[in-house]
This record gives C-alpha cells, structure tokens and sequence, in this order.
C-alpha cells in the first residue's frame, strides 16, 4: 500500500472560497458574517476528482493523509472567533471529503491558532475532529504568518497541546500557512526556513524528555536539515545535546516533497529511512512539468521508486512508517482488513 502523507483540499468548492472572502470582508466591516452556503455532495465530488482523485490514480498511490489548504489556514487574519470558525469549516469539509472516498482519504485537521490567544481552542477543534475519525493535525509554529512572534516549539505554551496530543496519540505536521510578510515568498521561503527553524527549536531544547512519545512530521524533506546535517549534528555536540539520533530522531519524520530526484536521493542518503514518510503535496506549491525530465515535478512517487534502498525500506517508505506514525490510521486500516 502506498500512503501519501501530505496532501490539501487545494481546489475547493467555489462557494467555500467565496465565503471566505466574505467573512474577511464582514470582520474588516465590523458586520455580521454571512451564512456558510450550502455545498453540494457533486460539488465536492467533482473537484476531488479532478484533481487529487485522478493523479492519485495515474501516479500509483493508494491513500492520501489530507488536510485543509495550508497556505489558507491564516489564524492570523481576523479575532479568534473568526479563526475558530474558517477552521470548523475547512475541516468540516475534509470530513465530508473522507465520507464520500473513505477509501482513498483520511484527514488530518487545522487549527484555530489565533495569535494572542492561548492553545484551548486548538484543543477542542483537534478533540473533535478525532472524534470524526482524524488521525492527526497541522499545527503552525508561527500563527502570526511570516514574523515568528510566538514561543519556540519547546516553550510551556504549547505543553496542554502536546498534552492532548499524547492522550489522543496523534501527530502534528508541522506547518504554516501564507506569508504577510513580503520579505518571505511563501512556499519558496517561508515554508522551507519555517521547517528549518522548528527543528532548530527542537534541537535547542528537551522536549522529548518531557514527551518521549510525541511525534512531529517536518515537511519539504525536512526544510535545509538534511542538506546541513553536518551542521545540526555539530550544533548538537556544541550545546551538549545527545547524538540527533536519540536526541530527536525517535520523534521527528520528514517527508518526500522534495522535487528532484537529486534531492530524494540526498535525503534518503543522509537520513535514515524509518524517519521518512512518502509525500507529494500534489496540486500544491509546484504544479508544473519539470522540462528536464518530462514528468510532474510532484510526482516524488517516481523519485522513491529510483531510490537505490532494499524493498524492505521502500516499503517502509510508502506505508509502514506512516501506519507507525499514525497509529489511528493504522487501526482504520487494520479494521479494513489491511
């Protein structure tokens, strides 16, 4: 079974995204917002289709682990309330995607992190959507969008999270969301130092001692780590940490949305392959044909594929390390007979 464990509802509903704006637009007012419209099941149906559906199909996948549109989550724009409810509804409408292809889906939510506020509404939308069957969540280490104004990863702030975290036993992707900082393009920049900087945090501090069995996916490949191993290795050795591999690597995965082989083949070299999770973020930041080769630049499948690992790792790749990742996940699939 091959297990995609980055993928967002990037082409929605036209009313879903029309009401958004309109929210923004009552909340800059001060006027009540409008009624969330009425979207049909076809609606729904037909963008799931023709898009993520169709190149799960052609590019080999079994299941997307999906979630909200990131560069959309925003917690930063509006109030709380604002945030509490966009995220209701985005992840309302991933539930409502699993329900009509629970084969093929299965979701992981956003959160309500709306800046100056404390995680308690991040905790109750993350309880109620595993109550609907979510296997994990987003969680966003700069809800502010691009001037990382909020505590480290490792600071007594997002503890009752991770809390809820262990007690559900789930785990949190690590992502943001758009840049309204115009020095920082958003998929190009923000998003690659925003996964950089988390696992800085990570490493500066000791936060799986007081949660050793908490799990972080970093995406993009993991941002520059792998890339500067060396470098997080002797940073480590500087500020009297343990070796990476009991310091952080029983607890942090990186996914494959990298997109060239080259990179893959970097990745899978330097990290070690119980810590990668197959991921292609498809019809998401890079949607184009890469000219050098003919193919999708995010069809990583193709990468995994070349890699020059044992089936074993391969296997682990595409599916067991998410099924151990997200152990939800695998009791669904477990039930399914798989």
């Amino acid at each position: 079974m091959i297990i995609d464990c980055h993928g967002h509802y990037t082409v929605l509903p036209k009313g879903h995204d029309t009401w958004r704006e309109e929210q923004k637009a009552a909340f800059k007012a001060g006027t009540p917002c409008p009624p969330y419209p009425e979207i049909s099941d076809d609606e729904i149906r037909e963008t799931i289709e023709a898009n993520q559906l169709r190149l799960i199909k052609e590019r080999g996948a079994d299941m997307t682990i999906f979630s909200p549109r990131a560069s959309a989550m925003a917690p930063h724009v509006g109030d709380a309330a604002m945030a509490k409810e966009w995220a209701t509804r985005c992840n309302d409408l991933i539930a409502r995607v699993v329900a009509l292809f629970p084969e093929t889906f299965v979701g992981v939510c956003m959160l309500p992190q709306s800046p100056g506020t404390d995680m308690a509404n991040s905790i109750a939308e993350l309880e109620r959507c595993v109550d609907m069957g979510f296997i994990g969540c987003n969680l966003n280490p700069d809800p502010g969008g691009g001037h990382f104004k909020h505590p480290p990863l490792t600071d007594p702030y997002w503890y009752p999270f991770y809390e809820k975290m262990v007690e559900l036993d789930v785990p949190a992707m690590i992502h943001v969301s758009g840049s309204c900082n115009p020095a920082m393009h958003a998929t190009g920049a923000y998003y690659i130092a925003a996964d950089t900087i988390a696992f800085m945090q990570l490493l500066e501090g000791d936060l799986f001692v007081d949660f050793p069995t908490l799990r972080f996916i970093i995406p993009h490949g993991g941002g520059a780590v792998p890339y500067h191993w060396g470098r997080y290795r002797g940073l480590a050795d500087m500020l009297k940490k343990p070796a990476l591999d009991t310091h952080l690597m029983n607890n942090i995965f990186f996914d494959t949305c990298v997109y060239h082989q080259p990179g893959i083949d970097l990745l899978a070299d330097v990290i070690e392959n119980k810590n990668i999770l197959f991921g292609s973020e498809m019809v998401g930041a890079v949607r184009g044909i890469d000219p050098t080769t003919g193919f999708y630049f995010d069809d990583t499948k193709r990468y995994v594929d070349a890699l020059d690992i044992s089936d074993a790792e391969r296997d682990a790749i595409f599916e067991g390390n998410a099924r151990r990742v997200f152990p939800r996940l695998d009791a669904q699939l477990k039930e399914r007979g798989l």
